[in-house]
C-alpha cells in the first residue's frame, strides 16, 4: 500500500525519490556525516552506504528521499517516511542526514515543511512522529522550531557506535495540531 511519490519541492530544496542509482551522488555527503554516533546507520563506507539504500529501497513501511538543494544545485543527503502504518495512519519523518555545510540553515526547515504537508494532507495521515536520541540537541532543537510535542522518551531502545545505547526522545503532531502548527512555525 505504498504510495508513490512525485517530487516533493518548493524554490529552496527538491526531494526526490530514492533510487539504487543515487548511490554515486550521496557518496560525497555520505563521507562528512556520522550517522553511527546518534543512530544505528552508518554510511561510512561505499558499500555500507549502498547496503543503507538497498535497505531504505526494501522497507515495506518507507519511502526514502534524496535531497537536493536548489539554492546550490547540490545533492545534500536523505530524509525519509518511516514505520509507515496506513492502518492506523501514523508515519515517522527521520533517517534525515544533510551535509554540515547546510545544518543549521533554512533547508531541513523547508524538507520538513513539504513532508508534514504531504503527509497531513494528501495521505491524510492522523499523526506525524520523529524520533531523536535523546543527547542530539542540536536535532531536538530542529524537530522543536517544527512545533513537535515531546511526547516522552523510550530509554535505552537503539545500538548505536560503541555498542552504546541511547534513549530516543518521541516528538509528534496530531493532525488537528497541523493547521495552527503550520500557521505559527511555516507561514513567515
Amino acid at each position: 500500500m505504498i504510495h508513490t511519490i512525485n517530487n516533493l519541492e518548493d524554490n529552496t530544496v527538491q526531494l526526490i525519490p530514492l533510487q539504487q542509482k543515487h548511490i554515486s551522488l550521496l557518496w560525497p555527503t555520505a563521507q562528512q556525516v556520522d550517522l553511527y554516533k546518534y543512530g544505528s546507520n552508518d554510511v561510512s563506507t561505499i558499500e555500507k552506504l549502498t547496503n543503507y539504500i538497498t535497505t531504505a529501497l526494501e522497507a515495506k513501511n518507507a519511502i526514502a528521499f534524496l535531497i537536493f538543494d536548489k539554492r546550490t544545485s547540490a545533492y545534500i543527503g536523505s530524509t525519509r517516511f518511516g514505520n509507515i502504518d496506513y492502518k492506523n495512519k501514523v508515519l515517522h519523518i527521520g533517517w534525515t542526514w544533510i551535509s554540515p555545510a547546510t545544518q543549521g540553515t533554512e533547508l531541513n526547515h523547508k524538507m520538513k515543511y513539504l513532508m508534514l504537508s504531504y503527509a497531513f494532507e494528501k495521505l491524510k495521515f492522523e499523526k506525524v512522529e520523529f524520533r531523536i536520541d535523546e543527547r542530539n540537541i542540536k536535532s531536538r532543537k530542529a524537530v522543536e522550531k517544527l512545533g513537535a510535542s515531546l511526547e516522552g522518551i523510550l530509554r535505552k531502545n537503539v545500538i548505536t557506535k560503541d555498542n552504546f545505547r541511547r534513549s530516543s526522545c518521541c516528538y509528534g503532531i496530531l493532525k488537528e495540531e497541523w493547521p495552527t502548527i503550520k500557521q505559527k512555525y511555516f507561514n513567515k
